[in-house]
């Protein structure tokens, strides 16, 4: 039988045997009290992994889903909304919401940097904006952006702030309230390590408010619906029933292991995985460790050489990483870290990396960026 591959892309993520055993389960009804039990189970877990008193709620989706219903909820057509841009998934709530109608200002910002926060400031100021819409951790490039910056703004000017925190929910600090987040949107199949399928919600008493005020152009994305359905621990629609076994596993053992920890755990991988990519002579496409993703790393490819790394670190060795995206495709690959991702995965992944170096002609001692790696994350002390 053919091994599966090690996926250290930016998502999907590699899933614990416990969680894939409960898609094993024969299915229950979706309208019986067993299953309504499990979801409060479910609604109460994400409160934590949010930091989050407000409800959270479960979309049968990926997470462009959340996206999708959070604009849709709150946006109608000529709202203006600040997109901060920077990245393929900043871009798509531009999209999105030129699709509700929307009258989108794009706030451009350099594939690699995170935002102004003075040019910032004075968009908003100068705007009518309804809403600002921020991607917490922008996997494209591998940034993680200041949410809790454009949180204080949005409240200082009374905008609703939607935030993509896909990538980081679980793998990063998310504060949700604290951030004056007021649609917090999350996806299964990143740091909570379970299939692609779900995605998440959290929504302010603000946000609130103007969903129950709002006429959506939308039927199934309608947050209010979700809501209403909530207050009866239970969904609008069919769920994805096996997801939502797998997902309260995951929240166990997310809680077994401490969000903090899992977090720390996250931040440490990112520093001494950041300092091993150096040690082995190759060039950071994110260079300032402020702004750097503690989930995704993404890194130059050297001169000369371009996607055959990737594809002969998959052939040799079976790990799967990611290239570049849109206009970073065949300039940077991306090497994912989350989720239940621990040592002897990286440690797999740069072993492979200055091997296929080396075939290649690069000068590289095999096992420096080992070395440096496990010195790294034994001392980061967070």
């Amino acid at each position: 039988m053919k091994s599966r591959s090690l996926l250290l892309i930016p998502g999907p993520t590699m899933v614990d045997d416990e969680v894939l055993l409960e898609f094993s389960k024969h299915p229950i009804g979706h309208r019986t009290e067993e299953f309504s039990s499990i979801l409060r189970e479910c609604f109460e877990g994400l409160k934590y992994i949010f930091r989050t008193k407000n409800p959270v709620v479960i979309i049968s989706g990926s997470g462009t889903s959340g996206m999708d219903a959070s604009i849709a909820s709150v946006i109608s057509p000529g709202d203006e909304v600040i997109c901060i841009k920077g990245g393929k998934f900043g871009e798509r709530f531009v999209e999105i919401a030129r699709a509700y109608g929307a009258k989108v200002i794009e706030f451009e910002v350099e594939w690699g940097k995170s935002f102004d926060k003075d040019k910032l400031e004075e968009a908003i100021a100068n705007s009518n904006a309804k809403a600002i819409t921020l991607v917490h951790n922008e996997t494209s490039t591998g940034v993680r952006h200041d949410a809790e910056f454009v949180g204080k703004l949005a409240r200082k000017y009374g905008l609703l702030f939607i935030m993509d925190c896909i990538s980081s929910l679980g793998g990063d600090y998310v504060e949700t309230d604290k951030w004056n987040v007021d649609l917090c949107i999350s996806g299964s199949q990143k740091c909570l390590s379970l299939p692609p399928g779900l995605s998440f919600v959290a929504i302010s008493e603000r946000a609130r408010e103007v969903i129950e005020e709002n006429n959506p152009r939308c039927y199934y994305l309608n947050l209010k619906k979700y809501l209403n359905a909530m207050e009866k621990n239970t969904t609008p629609f069919t769920p994805s029933i096996n997801h939502i076994f797998a997902l309260r596993k995951s929240i166990e053992m997310i809680k077994r292991e401490g969000l903090e920890n899992r977090i720390k755990r996250h931040i440490r991988i990112s520093h001494a995985l950041r300092r091993a990519i150096e040690e082995i002579g190759l060039e950071l496409f994110v260079k300032d460790d402020s702004i750097a993703s503690r989930t995704v790393t993404s890194v130059k490819y050297p001169n000369g050489i371009g996607d055959e790394i990737r594809k002969e670190i998959k052939e040799r060795f079976g790990i799967l990483i990611a290239g570049g995206q849109s206009k970073l495709k065949g300039k940077i690959f991306r090497i994912g870290h989350m989720g239940n991702i621990d040592l002897k995965h990286i440690v797999s992944v740069i072993s492979a990396i200055e091997l296929v170096l080396k075939s290649k002609g690069f000068e590289i001692r095999l096992g420096k960026g080992v070395e440096r790696f496990l010195e790294e994350y034994e001392r980061y002390k967070i």
